[in-house]
């Protein structure tokens, strides 16, 4: 029988090139810090134009509701002095919706709603 020589299997001269395992992706779009910066820009800007919004529209009803009020005190005022003429007609020298006070200095009238009791 004739035997066969064993050589072990070597590597080849000046070896083997290196196995490029990394993976090269290119990047895409922006980074997360760009994204949330933006995010939180766009949601300022939101917002300070909502507050502003706010604002304008609160400047223009102010004069509608400062007119709803004016007419709610004037019709309460009149109603105060029919009451009052109801009640001190009996008061010889009473002068109805004569100030108490003695000074001549206008003070906004004071009214008290008291919602009526459910039935």
């Amino acid at each position: 029988m004739t035997t066969i020589p064993q050589t072990q299997d070597l590597p080849r001269p000046g070896g083997f090139p290196s196995i490029r395992y990394k993976r090269n992706l290119p990047k895409r779009g922006p980074s997360g810090a760009v994204v949330l910066t933006a995010m939180a820009a766009i949601s300022a800007y939101g917002f300070y134009q909502l507050k502003r919004e706010k604002s304008w529209g609160r400047i223009h009803l102010v004069p509608l509701l400062q007119a709803e009020l004016d007419r709610d005190t004037y019709r309460r005022t009149l109603a105060a002095l029919d009451r009052e003429a109801e009640i001190m007609k009996d008061v010889p020298g009473w002068k109805v919706g004569e100030s108490v006070y003695h000074n001549t200095r206008y003070k906004m009238p004071t009214h008290i709603v008291v919602p009526e009791k459910d039935v």
